[in-house]
């Protein structure tokens, strides 16, 4: 595939990058990200490719930080290939100090939301979805998620678990906007000398979606604190913004915790075990 559409282009070695519920990742020469979808309808396949080519391409239009750029796309393989971006995934970085120093990070992501959530809607509509699914079914999927995993959780934080899920959601949201809809710190790269933000990756869950979303995913990795510094460099009117990111991070740990389970991811689990001591804290009992 890289020899038909990138000539000249010598290929030294391809591996195994990763391989999810929707893509299979290869690297060419630690560079080239060669990524197949997994869709088995040819015609939604190649749609597929298409809109996120169109996608990253409208994104690096107004996108404080730098996005993957497509190299070259076969639409009708499901293959879309871009260089990767430069840094380190977030996810990867150690804990220690990612707790100690994630200030600029947390103020840079702030800034970066705060350019998707601008983009008129009506620009992106045909481009990606609206996910709006309804508070009170996260809870229901959340609940279903925790049974799974409930010998996981650490006993001291069951109740406060159970608590949450017991309880009644936060009203559903009055807008939507654009956004990644996914930016867990796995999809963070960063320069881990000068700690800054080098790149956002992985587009495919893009969506009209809740402002709190992606809030609640860096609430989620990285704490509190992140969180209120993220929304300082939001630069827009937050609103009731917070409330619902707390709800999306509890119930995305507990979406973290059964992948880290299921895959054997173990950087997955200890995020998100040490994330229950302030999404689900003891001394709130």
């Amino acid at each position: 595939m890289v020899a038909a559409h990138v000539p000249g282009y010598r290929v030294d070695s391809v591996v195994l990058l990763g391989e999810g519920e929707d893509n299979i990742a290869f690297q060419v020469n630690d560079e080239l990200i060669v990524r197949f979808s997994k869709e088995s309808d040819p015609g939604n396949r190649a749609a597929q490719v298409r809109d996120e080519a169109r996608l990253l391409a409208a994104v690096a239009d107004v996108s404080p930080v730098p996005v993957p750029e497509p190299s070259f796309t076969v639409a009708e393989q499901g293959c879309l290939a871009y260089f990767k971006l430069p840094g380190l995934p977030l996810i990867d970085a150690d804990p220690l100090r990612r707790s100690a120093e994630f200030g600029s990070v947390a103020v840079a992501l702030g800034e970066f939301l705060g350019a998707l959530h601008a983009v008129p809607v009506g620009e992106m509509a045909d481009l990606v979805e609206t996910d709006d699914e309804p508070m009170a079914v996260w809870v229901e999927e959340s609940a279903q998620i925790y049974a799974t995993i409930v010998e996981a959780v650490p006993p001291a934080h069951r109740p406060a678990v159970e608590a949450f899920l017991g309880a009644s959601p936060p009203a559903d949201p009055r807008d939507l906007v654009f956004s990644h809809n996914d930016l867990g710190i796995e999809h963070v790269l960063i320069d881990p000398d000068a700690w800054t933000v080098t790149g956002v990756i992985d587009w495919s869950d893009a969506a009209i979606t809740d402002p709190a979303r992606d809030f609640g995913l860096l609430y989620r990795d990285l704490g509190p604190d992140a969180l209120d510094l993220a929304l300082g460099g939001y630069r827009a009117e937050a609103g009731d913004v917070t409330a619902r990111a707390g709800f999306y991070a509890r119930c995305g740990v507990l979406e973290d915790m059964a992948y880290g389970l299921q895959t054997g991811h173990g950087k997955y689990l200890e995020k998100s075990v040490a994330a229950l001591e302030w999404l689900f804290p003891v001394d709130d009992l």
